[in-house]
């Protein structure tokens, strides 16, 4: 199995990430210290010196967001600095993962990066049932997946009316795989 590093993101089902977190029992690290109560601010403060040491921080915390994980310190962050985080990850839209999943890997992806893989998909040709494959989902899916994503890229590159007078919407120049970067 393919282990996640500090800059790319982990494949599903893939916990090989965690021989190498800071945090793990082989460092002999007390796993009770990343769970401390709201007001131990000594417990809470030494957790994260831990974390920002750590080589996968930011797939600890993408696992503990992914994972519904609320309990503790993750990634660095208490479980309340990561409440706000939970409810914005449905539109995290991170396009190593979105090129990751391009390339074949087996990615976790939001609802925005789903789209956005269809929409990167669609305009560079790959078949329906490529895109099936990729995101684990029936031709079927796919294809109205495509259906959505013409419709997308027809109506941002189309004349819009408004109640003005008429605006173009100049067309955008889509990156090419490699050159995208993280938007999130």
């Amino acid at each position: 199995m393919h282990s996640a590093t500090a800059n790319e993101p982990r494949t599903l089902g893939d916990h090989t990430w965690q021989d190498q977190a800071a945090c793990s029992t082989s460092h002999g690290t007390d796993p009770e210290l990343f769970f401390p109560e709201p007001d131990e601010i000594d417990r809470i403060t030494a957790a994260k010196s831990i974390c920002a040491q750590c080589p996968v921080r930011r797939t600890c915390l993408d696992s503990a967001l992914e994972n519904g994980d609320r309990d503790g310190v993750r990634g660095g962050l208490t479980e309340e600095e990561r409440d706000a985080l939970h409810s914005k990850l449905p539109e995290r839209l991170d396009y190593a993962r979105i090129n990751d999943t391009l390339a074949g890997r087996d990615v976790h992806l939001s609802r925005a990066e789903r789209r956005a893989v269809a929409r990167n998909a669609h305009q560079a040709g790959i078949p329906a049932d490529q895109l099936a494959r990729l995101l684990k989902i029936t031709k079927e899916h796919a294809q109205k997946l495509y259906r959505r994503a013409a419709r997308e890229i027809r109506n941002r590159n189309t004349t819009q009316k408004t109640g003005s007078p008429t605006v173009t919407v100049t067309p955008v120049k889509t990156p090419a795989r490699a050159d995208l970067g993280t938007a999130a």
